[in-house]
């Protein structure tokens, strides 16, 4: 198995991790911004990443390439079968996908994303996206988190993957979080950071992004 994309990404880091959680060996390798060559562009005719890849079988989309792993290894149970608990994951990956990657997008495009790719920041936008649309969504997720640290069924799901992963990017270029505001979400983000499945990503991710730095 091959995940093209770049490490950063919320996208790419999720199917990371969650083949990681599944025991699945995938190699990560560079897609899209003009890398991947013939077979990103196969996987992936609109360029999303991240792209995927296993022998003849090819794919673009996070959801669609999560859906592929979790047929292929039923194992360990990330999406549960439960129809409430089951709907309720998807819904936390499509919140982690659209609400809270819109929110954080601002940031991360001008205070990370623009820098390295040497266009001009807009550091008003990222400001008032801080100031004005992640404080909702931290605020409904800080209600909606179970005391027992997971957000579906009280164990660990994919739902807790989707939801971390853009956060983790806006933690890249933000310190929201560490005035104490959400407290349910600090340690719920601590708890997964000390999973090998993050901890691996998370290490390999920061070696990327201090390449990019230096290019």
């Amino acid at each position: 198995m091959i995940i093209y994309g770049a490490r950063p990404s919320p996208f790419v880091r999720k199917v990371i991790i969650f083949a990681a959680e599944k025991g699945l060996s995938a190699e990560v390798m560079p897609g899209g911004f003009g890398q991947g060559g013939d077979v990103f562009a196969k996987a992936s005719p609109f360029g999303k990443i991240p792209a995927f890849q296993d022998g003849d079988f090819l794919i673009s989309d996070s959801s669609a390439i999560i859906t592929y792993m979790d047929a292929v290894q039923p194992d360990p149970n990330l999406i549960p079968l439960d129809a409430r608990a089951r709907a309720r994951t998807i819904w936390y990956e499509e919140f982690g996908d659209t609400i809270v990657q819109a929110g954080g997008m601002p940031i991360v495009f001008n205070r990370l994303v623009a820098p390295l790719l040497n266009v001009p920041q807009d550091l008003e936008a990222a400001t008032r996206a801080e100031t004005e649309k992640l404080p909702p969504i931290y605020d409904y997720l800080e209600s909606v988190l179970p005391d027992s640290g997971f957000l579906v069924e009280d164990r660990f799901t994919l739902a807790d993957i989707a939801v971390a992963c853009p956060i983790i990017t806006v933690n890249h270029c933000s310190s929201i979080l560490s005035d104490g505001r959400w407290p349910k979400i600090s340690a719920w983000l601590q708890g997964l950071s000390v999973r090998p499945s993050f901890a691996d990503a998370l290490a390999a991710e920061e070696k990327a992004l201090s390449k990019m730095r230096r290019n």
